[in-house]
């Protein structure tokens, strides 16, 4: 059965607003580590697999940054392979590397502290509804962001995830991905950088899917009657964002006035500047699953965290 969604339903408010070293770093005694395979490991079912590095990102010596290489192997972000660096949880062939800026061949072999693995496991990943009216990232012209509604009061009482919610939860806490102001639905905010890299990477291919009410000229209603083949077909592909051509996407009607989208791109506005381009208006916009995760029954202003059980 096809799921439809009624933007007056959602009762949405109106539009409210240290220093890099050329060698392997300092070396000392190395204790036991959970060892990394080092070519890169094969991806879990449904994870994107960790891309070799480009030649561009590697120099003429053959090497590149530790925590490129650690992010580009899926271990971590860089944010995170720095913090590591700088505690001595990363070990090069055998010995502790504790340098922040150094290098290493796609050859040599990176063991991670399992102390490194108890602090991610600690990460958490949360699932918000946001309505209308919050930006997804930092504040601007007055409008919050959507990490202010994480609070206690606002924790579905649906969550079946287990985790009680402390506010070191809160900390470095990001968006994994963007819904603008005017869209309600699902946006992901993690702690963990492999989550975001999955999301939002320049190699992710997560599919995310929208319910999109529109309407075509003068016509509200009907508007698959009317709404021309060709130009949805366009919707599918063949239109262009700031000159570049868009990736396919699946497209097609709900019921007279809905559209289903499923992107595998992320651009600023894009399914709003999208119709546009072939004379629809936007005026609903709800994100009801990314990858594998749904938005479900989650109310709109509340949040969950994601289930051990859960992957995009």
């Amino acid at each position: 059965m096809k799921s439809t969604w009624n933007a007056d339903r959602e009762g949405g408010a109106p539009r409210a607003r240290r220093a890099a070293e050329e060698g392997a770093g300092a070396r000392k005694t190395a204790r036991p580590v959970k060892s990394v395979d080092q070519p890169p490991r094969r991806a879990a079912d449904g994870e994107a697999a960790p891309r070799r590095a480009p030649r561009d990102e590697i120099d003429g010596d053959n090497t590149l940054r530790l925590s490129k290489r650690m992010s580009e192997l899926g271990l971590c972000s860089r944010r995170e392979a720095d913090e590591w660096i700088e505690k001595g949880w990363v070990y090069v062939d055998g010995e502790v590397v504790d340098t922040l800026g150094a290098k290493v061949t796609p050859e040599q072999h990176i063991e991670i502290d399992p102390a490194a693995l108890a602090a991610q496991a600690r990460q958490v990943t949360i699932l918000l509804h946001k309505p209308v009216g919050y930006v997804s990232g930092q504040a601007e012209d007055g409008y919050e962001p959507a990490a202010a509604l994480i609070t206690g009061e606002n924790h579905w009482d649906g969550d079946r995830s287990g985790i009680r919610f402390s506010a070191k939860h809160l900390r470095t806490l990001a968006p994994a991905g963007r819904l603008d102001i005017d869209s309600t639905g699902l946006l992901v905010l993690t702690q963990d950088g492999r989550v975001a890299r999955q999301l939002i990477g320049e190699s992710s291919d997560i599919d995310k899917e929208y319910l999109v009410r529109v309407t075509y000229d003068d016509i509200e209603t009907e508007i698959d009657q009317h709404f021309p083949p060709e130009l949805l077909a366009k919707l599918r592909h063949g239109l262009s964002l700031d000159d570049v051509p868009l990736k396919p996407a699946q497209v097609s009607w709900q019921n007279g006035e809905q559209l289903r989208f499923v992107l595998r791109e992320g651009k600023k506005r894009q399914i709003r500047r999208m119709c546009e381009l072939v004379g629809l208006k936007v005026v609903g916009l709800k994100r009801v699953r990314m990858g594998r995760v749904l938005l479900g029954a989650l109310p709109q202003g509340q949040w969950r965290y994601l289930a051990a059980d859960e992957a995009f």
